[in-house]
């Protein structure tokens, strides 16, 4: 995608663009602030009479952020920097605005939010959690009422509060709605499964900007958004196969793909399971439901770590975040795998349920006519963006020149020698009385340090998966005089560092890392909590070569090295590694993990096309159905004639007793079988049609009017679509764990996901007709106790 020096030349004439903007913008903020409140406020009514006079959002970019920016000002208190204008600017455009930490991303927002919003089609600021969403909506919301227009939060306050289809009609109808990308998601989904106009309440999706971008677009792009529903009835192989697993020994029973993300049988391991199972051939197509249990116990016991995926807590798995070590509350992993892994941990098992809907976010945010996004660290997946959203990346400038000192890798042979070293570096920084901030890689790394900082008497706060209650106050507070935070990953990210009084004399906040992260990006993110605004600050992170990140990415010879020098380190005396090899080794290792989290993403979005294509086509033609009037486009003869014909190509010879058998499970309780030419596939086909119209005679007299019996007619459709897309959809989330397990096999598992894909969408559309041929036929109707004429479908 182009040399570094390409790619900094382009953003140069990037900003050299946006710069020109800047002072036409400039050029208006004097007449926007000689304006009285009332004359100012009037902008937004003589904004939106120019629009529909035929001027574009881009006319009036420049007089529209400035008189934003002016009441930002008398609302807020706050005046936009120019430097925030030129990301405002950016994100106009429909690109990604790399801001460092501290630079005033929210209030940026406020210009293309409310310029975008003049058009009446409803924007959108998506963050990544409900804390940041309503701080954000609600402090900057002021300005926007006060411009005239309407503001909403689509997170409530208590989690546990379920809004209503009105209430969420109101919320998606404002001008501008603050929300998170999970909420948003589910929501599209929700919307998709309703039955008539009056439960749908988005509208279509118009202008976006996402903050945090990297967060929500690439590091939440792996794992799809899925509603589950019904539960299925729960299989007895789990603790059989999660018993079998610990029998097996690495490299001679299963093994590991390079990148050690997915994991199988060998040769020998198959051999193991069929003796065990009592088994002749373990991949017999009826020892299916046998080999997807062997491989989600396999998963469960080698491919998720406990305290680094998941944790244990109340008797209960909950996920983490892979990246900011979050809980991910009300998230399960499908397919059975999270069954699996309550399996592997002895706790009680939660229902294995069906995936009703689901959609990724890269597919979510491709809705969007027009989207861009915020971040402090985007940089480095400038490519990745372009290629998957078409968005480029600019760098804004900071208002300050970064004033944080970055120190070079301090890198040790052993584990041991790593956390000596960097206890002793924080208790020198920490006698001083400057701030530290200590990051850990995972849930039980934060708590290691916690107990050694408990023994060394260092009063500290510790924000990990286990206290998240107060999150934004603890970061928050990081910056004062003598204050110790150890936190995992980037939580707390959208939460300003203040320092503390007489801690810039100090130096600042000081940023201690306990090891590299997966993604250069992740480092970069808690570099950046230090130095906002142009505070002193300092960063400093340690490393060993018995980190996960080496021993998962390094080279292979590493191991070997290790066994051989580990023997020979005094952990009281640790050794400082000075030679370029070893940083060489962690920036080769991160590398690579970058690389695959880009594979994997990529994967993820490949795999969804199939059903992305087959989602838009399965809700176009709900929302068709659900539209229409009087179901223009539904041919009831024509359905019938396919699922007739379809019926008699598949029997060679047909009998009074099976013909019988069809009528009753598909089109009527009434049939005597007699005077029909059984030797005649047209005679049948012509009976079978004239028991279904005189079901559908009986039906239509029981409704008082047209209205009541078309929605009867459609409520069948649409039931029939339903519970045949959701077999799809659960089909599909099943398939995908077994097809990554033909990767070990040389198989292109796209290709594979692909052809099956297409395969069970064709049976979909069969199933679908059937589907409603037997709902319109065979449902039952009653009076409910208010006296309605409600339909049973069998």
């Amino acid at each position: 995608m182009g040399s570094l020096s390409e790619k900094l030349s382009i953003n140069s004439l990037r900003l050299r663009a946006i710069k020109k903007m800047l002072n036409r913008v400039n050029s208006y903020q004097d007449s926007m602030a000689k304006l009285n409140d009332s004359d100012l406020q009037a902008k937004t009514q003589e904004f939106k009479n120019r629009l529909m006079a035929g001027e574009t959002l881009d006319d009036l970019l420049p007089e529209a952020f400035a008189a934003v920016r002016e009441a930002d000002r008398r609302v807020l208190g706050m005046f936009p920097y120019d430097v925030q204008v030129m990301g405002a600017i950016a994100l106009h455009g429909g690109n990604i605005a790399e801001m460092r930490t501290g630079e005033g991303k929210t209030l940026t927002a406020t210009m293309p939010l409310y310029l975008n919003a003049l058009t009446g089609k409803g924007v959108m600021l998506v963050t990544t959690n409900a804390y940041l969403s309503r701080r954000d909506g609600t402090e900057m919301g002021a300005v926007y009422r006060w411009m005239g227009l309407t503001v909403a939060l689509a997170v409530p306050e208590s989690p546990s509060k379920q809004l209503s289809v009105p209430e969420k009609r109101a919320i998606y109808g404002a001008d501008i709605v603050y929300t998170t990308h999970s909420t948003l998601g589910f929501d599209y989904l929700i919307q998709n499964l309703a039955d008539s106009v009056d439960n749908q309440f988005l509208r279509g999706f118009y202008y976006a900007i996402v903050d945090e971008v990297d967060s929500v677009l690439l590091d939440s792009a792996q794992t799809p958004l899925i509603i589950s529903g019904s539960p299925r009835v729960q299989s007895n192989y789990y603790q059989v196969a999660n018993t079998f697993v610990t029998t097996l020994e690495e490299e001679k029973d299963y093994k590991f793909n390079d990148e050690r993300t997915n994991v199988w049988l060998t040769s020998k391991g198959i051999t193991e399971a069929e003796t065990f199972f009592g088994l002749t051939n373990l991949f017999d197509a009826k020892h299916t439901e046998i080999v997807r249990h062997i491989i989600l116990a396999l998963k469960a016991h080698h491919l998720y770590e406990r305290e680094e995926e998941y944790i244990v807590d109340k008797d209960e798995i909950v996920l983490l975040d892979a990246i900011s070590g979050r809980v991910l509350e009300g998230t399960k992993l499908q397919a059975g795998q999270h069954q699996a892994l309550e399996t592997k941990e002895s706790v009680e098992k939660t229902p294995e349920t069906r995936a009703m809907a689901s959609v990724t976010y890269q597919n979510l945010f491709k809705l969007f006519e027009r989207l861009s996004g915020m971040t402090g660290t985007g940089r480095v997946a400038d490519d990745e963006f372009i290629t998957t959203y078409n968005m480029p990346v600019i760098t804004i400038p900071t208002n300050r020149p970064i004033q944080r000192i970055d120190y070079p890798d301090m890198i040790y042979m052993s584990l041991p020698e790593k956390i000596l070293a960097s206890m002793t570096f924080l208790k020198k920084i920490h006698a001083t009385g400057q701030p530290v901030l200590l990051v850990t890689a995972s849930v039980e790394m934060s708590e290691i340090y916690s107990h050694l900082l408990l023994k060394e008497g260092i009063a500290h706060s510790v924000l990990n998966a286990y206290n998240t209650a107060k999150e934004a106050e603890m970061i928050a507070e990081a910056g004062q005089l003598g204050n110790v935070t150890v936190v995992t990953a980037i939580a707390g990210r959208g939460t300003d560092i203040k320092l503390g009084k007489g801690v810039a004399e100090l130096g600042g906040l000081a940023v201690i890392g306990t090891e590299r992260m997966p993604s250069k990006r992740i480092d970069l993110q808690m570099r950046g909590r230090s130095g906002r605004q142009g505070d002193p600050g300092m960063s400093q992170f340690f490393a060993s070569l018995e980190d996960s990140l080496l021993i998962k990415w390094g080279p292979a010879w590493l191991l070997d090295y290790l066994r051989k020098q580990l023997p020979k380190t005094n952990p009281q005396q640790p050794k400082l590694l000075s030679s370029n090899r070893y940083q060489r080794l962690l920036n080769q290792a991160q590398e690579s993990s970058d690389s695959q989290g880009r594979q994997a993403r990529q994967s993820a979005v490949e795999m969804d096309e199939s059903i992305q294509v087959q989602r838009e086509m399965i809700y176009n033609l709900r929302n068709q159905l659900i539209a229409q009037e009087k179901l223009e486009s539904v041919d009831f003869l024509s359905i019938l004639e396919d699922v007739l014909s379809s019926y008699l190509e598949s029997q060679d010879d047909i009998t009074e007793e099976s013909l019988s058998r069809y009528v009753f499970d598909n089109l009527s309780y009434q049939f005597s079988g007699q005077g029909v030419d059984y030797t005649s596939h047209s005679s049948i086909k012509k009976t079978l049609q004239e028991i279904f119209l005189k079901e559908m005679e009986t039906k239509k007299a029981q409704f008082h009017n047209e209205k009541d019996y078309i929605n009867f007619q459609r409520t069948a459709i649409l039931k029939a679509i339903d519970q045949a897309w959701i077999e799809q959809v659960d089909y599909l989330q099943q398939f995908r764990v077994l097809v990554a397990s033909r990767q070990s096999a040389q198989r292109n598992t796209i290709y594979e996901f692909h052809r099956e894909a297409l395969s069970s969408f064709k049976e979909l559309e069969h199933r679908v007709k059937q589907s409603i041929i037997r709902n319109l036929a065979l449902s039952m109707l009653a009076y409910n106790p208010k006296g309605e004429l409600v339909a049973y479908f069998a």
